[in-house]
């Protein structure tokens, strides 16, 4: 007899709510607003075409990475001299593809195992503000240049705050770091560390597959949150007055890089529908100082890297893991506001 008691799911229980709010978007228009409607989906798509080239070539390189198994090469940088270790983990971090739940298990391992912190977090601050595919996205929208600027200030970052840890390591702040309850942990997403690159990776059907699924997986991904930024670029630029922008987060002074480095936590999606709103609100008067501080401090402190943090050292550490994003978020904002 069939078990009558567990109510059958609505067809939309399962579909992600960045979809959901895509398609609510246009609806809601069409309600208060109907002649904005197809103005709105002409910005989405003519934008979304416009970086689609950079999207294609971030979903095959993320998918090449992931068949190849190149991020076991990470794991070099945790070894040798603990000055030698910051640097690399700093920057690797700023350029290796990790999604957030990879990141707990091989950090944990590497505490357990005695890595020095001041590695493990040079490492944490540089990985989630840049990979490849947040290059490609970057470049498209806000310019090369401020793609190379943006790598360059991540992996600066996680040089201050490695080599701060490095200096301060026997003081309190960072004596016994970790949770106690903080040796296990992960998503299913395995160890990168095993194993090592096989870079020919059509060679085993088995790689091939890992290919196929990570592009798909990856272009499902990039494409809802582009989609997602692109709509809200396009109702900002409408509805948003331009003069909000420019008193708050406009001018050349530091106080709006600190205030955008101040709200970039709250305001931040993620790293790639982050840069189309940095986009319209550049457009709107924000300064570019500004708009670097934003990104950085949002993308360190947004939810999937700092719950990583989180679920693994004691509060002070994290503590010093957001002051070290916040700091270097706005020396980055004041020199990228001078150079730009």
């Amino acid at each position: 007899m069939a078990d009558l008691s567990a109510p059958t799911p609505a067809p939309w229980a399962k579909l992600s709510k960045v979809w959901l709010v895509i398609l609510a978007i246009p609806l809601t228009l069409a309600v208060f607003d109907p002649a904005q409607v197809l103005p709105t989906l002409r910005f989405t798509v003519e934008a979304f075409g416009h970086t689609a080239i950079f999207i294609t070539f971030a979903v095959l390189a993320i998918g090449y990475l992931k068949a190849t198994g190149a991020e076991s090469v990470l794991a070099e940088a945790f070894k040798g001299r603990e000055t030698r270790m910051i640097f690399l983990a700093a920057t690797l971090g700023g350029i290796a593809p990790f999604c957030s739940c990879e990141v707990i298990p091989f950090i944990a391992a590497l505490l357990a195992a005695g890595a020095p912190l001041s590695a493990v977090m040079a490492f944490w601050l540089a990985s989630p503000l840049m990979d490849p595919a947040m290059f490609f996205i970057t470049s498209g929208t806000l310019g090369f240049d401020f793609a190379i600027a943006k790598t360059i200030a991540a992996v600066a970052l996680g040089l201050m705050g490695g080599l701060g840890v490095k200096l301060f390591a026997k003081s309190a702040l960072f004596s016994d770091p970790l949770r106690e309850d903080s040796a296990a942990g992960g998503c299913g997403c395995g160890s990168p560390f095993r194993g090592k690159p096989v870079w020919a990776f059509w060679t085993e059907p088995a790689r091939v597959t890992m290919f196929k699924d990570a592009a798909l997986s990856n272009a499902l991904f990039l494409g809802k949150w582009l989609l997602l930024a692109y709509l809200l670029e396009s109702l900002m630029l409408t509805y948003v007055p331009s003069d909000w922008i420019s008193s708050f987060l406009g001018g050349s002074g530091a106080g709006p890089i600190v205030l955008a480095a101040l709200v970039g936590a709250p305001a931040y999606l993620n790293g790639y529908a982050a840069v189309p709103l940095v986009d319209a609100m550049l457009t709107q008067g924000m300064s570019n100082g500004a708009a670097m501080s934003f990104m950085l401090a949002g993308g360190v402190s947004c939810i999937p890297a700092a719950v990583a943090v989180w679920a693994l050292v004691k509060p002070r550490v994290f503590g010093a893991y957001l002051g070290f994003a916040f700091i270097g978020s706005v020396a980055a904002g004041l020199a990228w506001n001078v150079i730009a």
